[in-house]
């Protein structure tokens, strides 16, 4: 833990009001919006003014912000009121701030009140940091933007909370990460009635909703599981601290298991075939090969119906990871969470072939000119399902989901679900 990451952490715990966004392009002025300053969003109102402010006047309000433990800018929290604007803004910090700078962009800003006119301010740059911060107060990427409840009380409906305690109250430890990934759609999918059709017409929605109901569903869980050990005395500090690594370990670890498992499951409602953990070159496994990796090592596949996909809750460094992943396949996709990245990250990003994937709802926190180049959930769903339907017929596929080659290019065989289990046994 850096010590900034460490005064961050302890600044939040003793405020009066706290809050965390990642910085993104509008920040910056690079998704084409001349606005200036920080975006607050409405629900954060309270951390500016006290209160939300009322629509058809403009309202501002000086205050001191202490940078990084560092440095101190006079600021000003703004409400715009009038005409048909309605949103707060923080502006106001000298010529020589930095953290509007595109090189900025994806990092994860940390506003605290410490008293009416003076609040302190952070900017975490490193993934480890960010998601140390994350893990630490429970929160998944997309429960930044908001006011940060230090009690942890879930933000869900009265029947999503009934079904959670429903769903563990037999649970005495954690399940295995992709058990708890099933059990959270489950819940989700049965309370709002969710189709296969549903899944395959708006994935990007979907995952998005399964992601935070597993992250209600995990803190439930952690605080049955956790409660009994962490109200009775310690023996000595170490065995507290070895306690609370602990606790963030397993927070950490969930987080990025979380987001291939519900990859994986959509991919699944969507009939793709794919092989999660395929050992490439190197003993390197990327997170999805398409369609496996006995048709990646098969060299009469053709390459360019070969696909790999990266996942990665936050990727402002760890996107170079799946450049190495598959040698065979030129150009990678990397699925990540994390809205906004800086220009010079994106720019190297397609230097090196990798393209992102991100959900719908984030594309618009990229550069302009970025845009387009980039995938959505169900974008990139087409391009396989494009790839998969024009697959070679002597590829075939056997009842473990994976491709066999089955004699001469051209040569039509039958449908795995057809072959005679027996003459299979032999032919392997």
């Amino acid at each position: 833990m850096s010590e900034l990451l460490d005064i961050a952490i302890q600044t939040v715990k003793t405020a009066k009001t706290s809050f965390c966004r990642f910085i993104t392009g509008n920040d910056a002025g690079t998704t084409g919006s001349h606005q200036s300053g920080f975006y607050i969003p409405k629900n954060a109102a309270p951390l500016l003014f006290g209160t939300e402010c009322r629509r058809g006047e403009n309202k501002e309000k000086w205050v001191t912000i202490k940078w990084q433990n560092d440095f101190e800018t006079p600021s000003r929290f703004i409400y715009y009121g009038q005409g048909t604007r309605n949103e707060y803004r923080i502006t106001r910090f000298g010529r020589k701030f930095e953290f509007l700078q595109d090189r900025y962009v994806g990092s994860l800003i940390i506003i605290a009140e410490q008293a009416e006119d003076y609040y302190q301010a952070f900017v975490l740059e490193s993934e480890d940091d960010i998601e140390s911060f994350l893990s630490y107060f429970n929160l998944s990427t997309e429960q930044t933007n908001q006011l940060i409840d230090l009690s942890q009380v879930q933000d869900v409906g009265d029947k999503l909370r009934l079904a959670i305690m429903e769903k563990i109250k037999d649970l005495q430890d954690f399940p295995m990460t992709r058990e708890m990934g099933k059990m959270a759609q489950d819940i989700y999918n049965r309370l709002n009635n969710v189709t296969p059709e549903q899944i395959r017409k708006t994935p990007d929605k979907i995952l998005i909703n399964w992601y935070s109901a597993e992250l209600d569903l995990f803190r439930s869980l952690e605080e049955k599981v956790y409660k009994p050990i962490y109200t009775q005395p310690f023996e000595d500090c170490q065995s507290l601290v070895d306690f609370s690594n602990k606790i963030l370990n397993r927070r950490k670890s969930r987080a990025g298991k979380s987001l291939e498992h519900h990859l994986s499951a959509i991919f699944d409602a969507e009939e793709l075939i794919f092989e999660e953990q395929a050992v490439t070159e190197n003993n390197k496994k990327p997170d999805f090969l398409f369609p496996n990796g006995e048709c990646y090592h098969n060299f009469e596949f053709p390459a360019e119906d070969l696909t790999v996909l990266g996942a990665k809750t936050t990727c402002k460094d760890r996107w170079r990871q799946v450049v190495t992943e598959a040698d065979r396949v030129e150009e990678k996709y990397l699925f990540t969470l994390q809205p906004g990245i800086s220009r010079n990250q994106l720019k190297e990003m397609a230097d090196e072939r990798v393209r992102l994937v991100v959900p719908e709802d984030h594309l618009e926190t990229f550069p302009k000119e970025y845009q387009s180049s980039i995938n959505t959930l169900g974008g990139f769903i087409n391009i396989v399902k494009a790839k998969q339907e024009r697959m070679p017929k002597h590829f075939i596929i056997n009842q473990t989901n994976k491709f066999i080659f089955n004699g001469p290019v051209g040569q039509v065989v039958e449908h795995a679900d057809n072959i005679d289990s027996t003459k299979e046994e032999t032919k392997e």
